[in-house]
């Protein structure tokens, strides 16, 4: 596995993550009214939390696409990611059944599934070994 795979992975999900936070963060009732139809002001902060977390989430993932993620200091950030990725499949896979927009909640939910096996295979594997030029 090479360096560009990892640095893809992180780049594709930070942009993912960025643009499911930023609607919650700026429009949560206009979320909220468009996704549960009413709203109340607990709901709309823990959308606005919820959103923060994604956001933070991104800009870790766009600051540290160019780390080796495999290494003893970007594998913390792999391991979050994969942990995230891998909950959040596996929570979309159970509602899918019983969400009303069906076809967006399984894309998602396969979406998801794919970063979890991405950043799982970014955690699993060996770092690529650095090769040392001689002069």
């Amino acid at each position: 596995m090479t360096q560009t795979f990892p640095r893809l992975v992180m780049t594709m999900s930070a942009v993912l993550l960025a643009s499911l936070g930023l609607p919650c963060v700026f429009a949560p009732d206009l979320l909220m009214a468009r996704l549960a139809g009413n709203s109340s002001i607990a709901a709309e902060v823990l959308v606005q939390l919820t959103g923060a977390l994604y956001v933070g989430f991104a800009m870790l993932n766009w600051m540290s696409r160019g780390s080796l993620m495999g290494g003893i200091y970007g594998r913390p950030v792999a391991v979050g990611n994969v942990l995230h990725f891998f909950a959040g499949a596996l929570a979309l896979l159970k509602a899918a059944p019983f969400i009303d927009a069906p076809a967006l909640t399984w894309a998602l939910s396969l979406v998801y599934t794919a970063f979890a096996v991405g950043f799982g295979m970014v955690v699993f594997r060996k770092p690529p070994v650095a090769t040392r030029s001689e002069p």
